[in-house]
Formats: structure tokens, C-alpha cells, sequence
């Protein structure tokens, strides 16, 4: 029920959204207020950017022997401080770099994954991408691991490595080939919300092309060393008192 209050020429007006609880305490704190009233939306009409005020001024003075001319401040300094020191919002000087690889991670060298779709899966590393990110691939034809980007944070590197050509590995394989698409927004109706789930779309043919080439190049590589198809393809698992980090891999 809506608060209704009357004011001295007895008209009815709707109460404030912020009242006092308390001499100097409000309802509402300042960032409560805004989010209610939908302040950070909405931008000050007729707004212009003031030009930057000049430092220094040059005034004339008076007299002969004074110089004619003198340059003070343009603006006087307080004759008052705040009792308190006023809190200054801190610089921020880092910035987002690209991710160190780790000395054990070279391209051909098995990885382990840990989290994910495909945790406990291995997986062959092909190389870094610009992003930090790993390029990793099963390959697809021997445990269904597709070309995929992970976290060297979630993997384990194996003592075990494949000789590859890193010059046979298409340079399309990038950040901007794992980018999805933006999803066109549909206008809400019956029909749409009755039709259910959508039908999962097919992968477009030049990312099942590049995966068959990447996974030919693997493929020729794992040949050359007995018993390493069985081993790709075989779920990284540990058995009860295993410890990770007591296990050499």
C-alpha cells in the first residue's frame, strides 16, 4: 500500500522512496537509491565538456619599477583542510598478459585433462594460442576428443610425447576459429514456445575438414610407437590412497 503524504497547501503527494530512520540515517543507501531510480541509465541532458581551466593567469601590475606584468595562480588555494583525509580510489597498474607455458608442456607432449566435458581423457598439445590458451586435440578418431582450447591450469603433462611437424599444423587454428556466432534474438510466441528443444546444427564443413587433416598429422605421428593408440585412448583414472602428486606420469 502506497504511503500518502500531505504537504502545507493540503495536496496529496507520494511519499519519498528514501526516508529517515534516524537523525542523519537514510532508508536507503546512496547506491540503493540509483539502482531504485535507474540513475546509471540515464545520461544528463545538454551536458558539454568543459575545457580544461588554465593553471596560471597573467595579471598587470602597477608601477615603474614593479615589471608590468605578473603570473600567479588561477586559482587561490583553501585557507581550510578536511579534518579527515579524503580516500582516493587506487591506480590500477596490472593488466592481462599472456599465460607462461610450462617447461614440461612442449608441442607433442600428452596432457592429462581435469576438468571439463573430457576430464580423465588424454590428449596430444599442438601449441599455444595467442589467448594463453592451449591447443589440444585426442585426436577425435581415437577417443573422441575434438580440437579444443584448455587451461594449462587443468591439465597434467605426461612424460610421454609425440614427434610432430608443428609446420603441418594449419595456421586457421587460432582463437577466432573457436569464436561461436552471436545468436539472433526471436520474438517470443506460442509457436516458438511450444516447439521445444532446438535441433543441435551440424558442424560446418571446413572445422570437420581442418579436424581430419590436424588429426592425420597426429594420427601418422602415434603410429610410429607401439601400444600409444591403446594408451590415448585409454580413461585416466585413480585408485583409492593414489596421490596425484606423489605419482611420476
Amino acid at each position: 500500500m502506497t504511503e500518502i503524504v500531505v504537504n502545507h497547501r493540503n495536496q496529496s503527494l507520494p511519499a519519498p522512496r528514501n526516508t529517515l530512520l534516524a537523525p542523519g540515517v537514510n532508508k536507503y543507501s546512496r547506491s540503493q537509491v540509483v539502482a531504485k531510480r535507474v540513475l546509471y541509465k540515464r545520461k544528463p541532458a545538454g551536458t558539454v565538456a568543459a575545457a580544461p581551466a588554465a593553471a596560471n593567469k597573467t595579471v598587470e601590475v602597477k608601477g615603474a619599477k614593479n615589471g608590468g606584468s605578473r603570473v600567479i595562480a588561477a586559482a587561490k588555494a583553501p585557507r581550510f583542510y578536511a579534518a579527515e583525509d579524503v580516500a582516493l580510489p587506487k591506480k590500477n597498474r596490472k593488466h592481462a598478459g599472456v599465460a607462461k607455458l610450462r617447461s614440461t608442456i612442449v608441442p607433442g607432449t600428452v596432457l592429462i585433462l581435469l576438468a571439463g566435458r573430457y576430464r580423465g581423457k588424454r590428449v596430444v598439445f599442438l601449441k599455444q594460442l595467442e589467448s594463453g590458451l592451449l591447443l589440444v586435440s585426442g585426436p577425435f578418431k581415437v577417443n573422441g576428443v575434438p580440437l579444443k582450447r584448455v587451461n594449462q591450469a587443468y591439465v597434467i603433462a605426461t612424460s610421454t610425447k609425440v614427434e610432430l611437424d608443428a609446420t603441418k599444423i594449419d595456421a586457421q587454428l587460432n582463437d577466432a576459429y573457436f569464436a561461436r556466432a552471436k545468436a539472433t534474438k526471436k520474438a517470443a510466441t506460442e509457436e516458438a514456445f511450444f516447439e521445444g528443444e532446438k535441433k543441435k546444427e551440424p558442424l560446418a564443413e571446413n572445422k570437420v575438414a581442418l579436424q581430419k587433416a590436424t588429426d592425420k598429422v597426429i594420427l601418422e605421428a602415434i603410429t610410429k610407437v607401439e601400444h600409444l593408440r591403446q594408451y590415448l585412448s585409454a580413461k585416466f583414472s585413480l585408485s583409492k590412497g593414489q596421490a596425484p602428486h606423489a605419482l611420476q606420469f
